[in-house]
């Protein structure tokens, strides 16, 4: 679906009800699939989730779960630890490209029986559960958090628990702190401290809790961009928009959003669990946006297309880990911004992007390469030119509502192919 998409209106209210975290969501399900016992309340309804709650109720041996990279690296631990049970781990030829070795091979030094089926250290993958007898596993630091996490997650069935220790610098801590704290929150022992992880071994049997995941930041960070982008709009016609529900000590890395757009002139309050987004039109933009994402990559996307909407030069550094996401994110970035007439720079962990000194080029075709934070990212654009977003049911992969809360602020969309 190509879907043309703009926004004239110098002034933008509105609220709207953002489903459940998809990490929170995966880390949950998978935890409920071990615990017996656990409720779960405002699950994310992204495509990522349903994959992965699908998944953990089949009995088939073979089980696809498409684009969904959480699923494959959860999933991996998961089912290495079935006793008794063969599963085939699959996906789409894009997650056949996604690297899963380290993961693998910690698992393996545990005591899984796993084999690659096509490609030496890529899914698809033949998992034979089986009892994992060691009980401590050394990762390098800097590792996708998406394996440490699925190591912990599994780390209380074990039958002494789980040791990780991390050698280097530690990256994506915030999403071990998640992991970390859902083990604390259904009262499972585990502590990180310095280089270790340390997970005490649980029995959960007649456990009973009930946890409500936080809505997603990822997905807030649109209208973050959003409210930014607004700096057009007359000083009278203030801009506000409500997001729901939200914490103001959340577990997401991503809830770093509302210290950084601070600096672009977007002010954030709470009022319980809504989130109020207002612009600062006396704020001055910076002429460089200098920022480390290392410990929040996926809201990278959209600071890149907030400041070149903005017309300003951004920094961003600590993003090694989006080359090996849905796609290359920061070469995806650099041929579309390219296409809009920005002028980027993009190493392997990387993004620079220079200051915008000539109008955005209108009616251009953004490519989202099977990536839903392509397709989200750029959407705001829109407030500044019209703009063609390829594929945009992508966005069901995380935030299936996403076009239709556009509406509420009164973007405009026409399907024109």
């Amino acid at each position: 679906m190509l879907l043309k998409v703009q926004n004239t209106q110098t002034q933008l209210t509105g609220t709207v009800k953002i489903t459940g975290s998809k990490s929170e969501t995966n880390r949950l399900l998978l935890l409920q699939a071990l615990f017996k016992g656990i409720t779960i309340k405002n699950l994310s309804n992204s495509d990522d989730g349903k994959l992965m709650q699908k998944a953990l109720l089949s009995d088939s041996e073979t089980i696809d779960i498409h684009h969904a990279g959480t699923a494959m690296r959860f999933l991996t631990a998961y089912f290495a630890i079935q006793k008794g049970r063969k599963t085939i781990l699959t996906g789409s030829s894009r997650m056949q490209e996604r690297p899963i070795g380290i993961l693998v091979d910690a698992l393996r030094s545990l005591g899984a029986e796993i084999t690659y089926q096509k490609n030496e250290g890529y899914p698809p993958l033949s998992i034979q559960g089986t009892t994992l007898v060691k009980s401590e596993v050394t990762l390098k630091a800097n590792v996708s958090s998406q394996y440490i996490s699925a190591l912990m997650l599994i780390g209380a069935t074990l039958p002494e628990g789980l040791t990780i220790v991390l050698e280097g610098k530690i990256t994506s801590v915030p999403y071990i702190n998640m992991t970390l704290q859902l083990l604390h929150q259904l009262g499972i022992e585990a502590s990180f401290k310095d280089q270790s992880i340390k997970i005490s071994p649980t029995q959960l049997d007649d456990f009973k809790k009930t946890i409500t995941v936080e809505s997603d930041w990822s997905s807030a960070s649109y209208y973050y961009s959003i409210v930014a982008m607004m700096h057009k709009s007359d000083d009278n016609n203030p801009t506000q928009i409500t997001i729901s529900s939200y914490k103001q000590d959340s577990l997401q890395g991503d809830a770093v959003l509302a210290e950084i757009y601070t600096k672009l002139g977007v002010i954030s309050r709470f009022d319980g669990h809504q989130l109020n987004l207002q612009l600062d039109t006396s704020k001055k933009l910076p002429e460089v946006l200098e920022l480390d994402l290392s410990n929040s990559p996926d809201i990278a996307q959209t600071i890149a297309v907030s400041c070149f909407g903005l017309g300003i030069a951004c920094d961003l550094t600590g993003l090694h880990t989006l080359k090996i996401k849905e796609t290359d994110r920061l070469e995806a970035l650099k041929a579309e911004i390219t296409k809009l007439g920005g002028t980027i720079e993009v190493t392997d962990k990387a993004l620079h992007l220079k200051k915008r000194n000539t109008p955005i080029k209108e009616n251009c075709t953004i490519a989202t390469y099977h990536d839903h934070r392509m397709a989200m990212a750029f959407a705001p654009l829109g407030l500044c030119v019209p703009i063609c977003i390829e594929d945009a049911g992508v966005v069901s992969k995380s935030y299936p509502d996403f076009w239709e809360d556009l509406k509420t602020f009164g973007f405009k969309q026409e399907i024109i192919g």
